[in-house]
């Protein structure tokens, strides 16, 4: 027997928290793993994290990728028991999604008739239990009778076939592949130089570890560039004597 792993997730984004206050589901992201450690991790979500309305099929990425961004997501893993056979075809049709990547969208349209229980099925398109749930079916391990198209993240936790083996923060799971990593909202103020240094021996000199570590930021360039600039305003302000409003 082989096992699979299903990631149930809110990241709190606007979208999600939107899809929320609707469903009342406390995650409304499904993902799939082929491993206990979320390496091989696949879904239907944005395809750049700045960019909600830009999705399609992704290999999501929980150190580098579009979770990166929010480290209070928080998350439950159920655990899915199948044969080897059964194991063997899910990878392969994985590799297909994945090998045409650029063929697939997501299905914003099909969102719309979950409510009403009305699939709308469009071509090449999924949204994320929509494909998590279709790939199961497809690979011979169908866990509903209903379509794929209707099958929303709230109905994986209720069903008897998976395992709840964790639920919390997702930078607490244990068996998550790589920990380490900075945390901005620790800081008191951004550290904006060694934020740069890192960036510098990351993506020009190609270095991701120091010290055995791997680190990560968690907020692009826009974040520190904004502290950057405030702080000197704020110099100047302080050596011009200008009011406090400006």
């Amino acid at each position: 027997m082989k096992s699979v792993y299903l990631l149930l997730s809110n990241t709190g984004t606007i979208t999600n928290q939107a899809i929320k206050a609707f469903t009342q589901a406390p995650y409304n992201h499904a993902s799939l793993s082929l491993d206990k450690n979320m390496k091989r991790l696949y879904s239907f979500g944005r395809r750049r994290p700045t960019n909600p309305f830009w999705g399609g099929f992704v290999q999501e990425d929980l150190v580098e990728g579009t979770f990166s961004w929010y480290p209070y997501a928080t998350c439950a893993v159920y655990e899915l028991k199948m044969t080897r056979r059964k194991y063997q075809k899910l990878e392969r049709l994985l590799k297909a999604f994945a090998k045409n990547y650029k063929t697939y969208f997501y299905n914003y349209l099909g969102l719309l008739g979950v409510p009403t229980n009305q699939p709308i099925h469009v071509k090449s398109s999924y949204f994320c239990s929509q494909f998590v749930a279709e790939v199961l079916k497809r690979s011979g391990s169908s866990l509903f009778s209903k379509t794929s198209a209707l099958v929303t993240p709230e109905d994986f936790r209720d069903h008897q076939d998976l395992q709840l083996i964790y639920e919390g923060p997702l930078y607490e799971y244990p068996h998550l592949y790589s920990r380490p990593y900075y945390h901005p909202k620790k800081y008191k103020s951004f550290p904006f130089r060694r934020y740069m240094k890192q960036q510098v021996k990351s993506e020009v000199l190609g270095i991701h570890e120091e010290n055995g570590e791997l680190y990560q930021f968690r907020d692009g360039f826009i974040k520190p560039k904004k502290i950057l600039i405030s702080r000197k305003w704020y110099r100047i302000r302080k050596i011009l004597n200008l009011p406090k409003f400006l």
